[in-house]
């Protein structure tokens, strides 16, 4: 992954100097007077990250005088949120139990606390189990024994989807073999028979899953889990919900189906000036058409459900924006 240069960072940070937002002078003429470059974290090209991500960077860089954000392709929530600690990205997106892992110094791989600050809830993760029609996979405990794809390392897909299994008593040493793959190469994997099921967490319609399953001489079966939820909940506190991938949404769904979902988030680090963080709230809310046109999972974001299942602070900034448009902040 790309990251930005140190003297990047520091004009992010608003280090040394006068800072970067004086009142008196205006953003505007402040933005305007420099060139500040931003990263926003991802996750993989086969899932609605990435593209979502591209859309939020291209917005934010046509509205923003100034500011120029790319979208990294990464492997996801996990791995977003070192890259914010560690200062080489300014957003991310992430799961919300990632988030909060991050949040109170529980991440793997990472013992120190994200000071990770919300900006906006986006839109919904459902949780799939895609399992290969013919290969006797109808529930989670007919993966004893099979193929599984888990997810990539470092993604929020195989946080989930472990506490998914978790709640069946399956583990992955239940399986025939695991892998962890991204949904990309779990999708390929799939069809070329090299696996029996893969997890997959993420919006609707995913774009890999859609290829799997318009495949010719390929069906897929999303397995329902909903009933795993209240486990979760209990267990890991209210980040989770039950929700429906509707008929229809992948070629060969024969009804609805009951998944474990989440909300995904924008964040980004406390550190980012207030102002910044304000104007990019501002930016992406007011325009969401143009992110629908990205991808479609943006339809789910309105200024209302914008500070609904979030269980990491605010930040100042998106807290102001929200506060000027009456929208009032759950508490946590």
């Amino acid at each position: 992954m790309q990251t930005i240069t140190r003297r990047q960072v520091i004009k992010l940070l608003g280090i040394g100097g006068a800072g970067w937002f004086g009142e008196r002078l205006g953003t505007r003429d402040v933005w305007a007077q420099t060139r500040t470059r931003l990263s926003i974290a991802t996750g993989g090209t086969g899932g609605v990250y990435y593209p979502l991500g591209g859309g939020m960077a291209a917005l934010i860089s046509k509205l923003l005088p100034g500011v120029e954000v790319t979208a990294e392709v990464t492997t996801a929530s996990v791995d977003n949120m070192k890259l914010l600690h560690a200062g080489k990205i300014a957003l991310a997106l992430t799961l919300p139990d990632t988030a909060w892992d991050a949040h109170e110094g529980k991440l793997k791989g990472l013992s120190e606390k994200v000071a990770v600050r919300s900006l906006i809830a986006l839109y919904s993760n459902y949780m799939h189990i895609v399992a290969l029609e013919g290969s006797g996979i109808r529930s989670v405990a007919d993966l004893r024994g099979k193929r599984v794809s888990t997810g990539a390392p470092g993604s929020g897909t195989e946080v989930k989807g472990l506490r998914v299994l978790e709640a069946y008593g399956v583990t992955p040493k239940d399986f025939r073999s695991q892998d962890r793959l991204g949904v990309g190469e779990s999708a390929g994997a799939l069809k070329d028979r090299k696996l029996d099921a893969f997890i997959w967490d993420g919006g609707l319609p995913t774009a890999a899953v859609l290829d799997v399953a318009a495949t010719p001489g390929i069906k897929i079966h999303l397995v329902p889990h909903g009933d795993a939820v209240p486990k979760m909940v209990a267990k890991y506190g209210p980040l989770y919900f039950a929700g429906v991938i509707p008929k229809g949404t992948y070629a060969g769904m024969e009804g609805d189906v009951l998944v474990a979902a989440a909300t995904n988030l924008l964040v980004t680090h406390e550190r980012m000036e207030e102002p910044l963080a304000y104007q990019i709230t501002k930016a992406l809310l007011e325009h969401t058409p143009d992110l629908v046109a990205v991808h479609k999972a943006a339809q789910e974001i309105t200024l209302k459900s914008a500070v609904l299942g979030s269980p990491v602070p605010f930040h100042p900034g998106a807290a102001r924006y929200y506060k000027e448009k009456g929208i009032k902040i759950p508490a946590g």
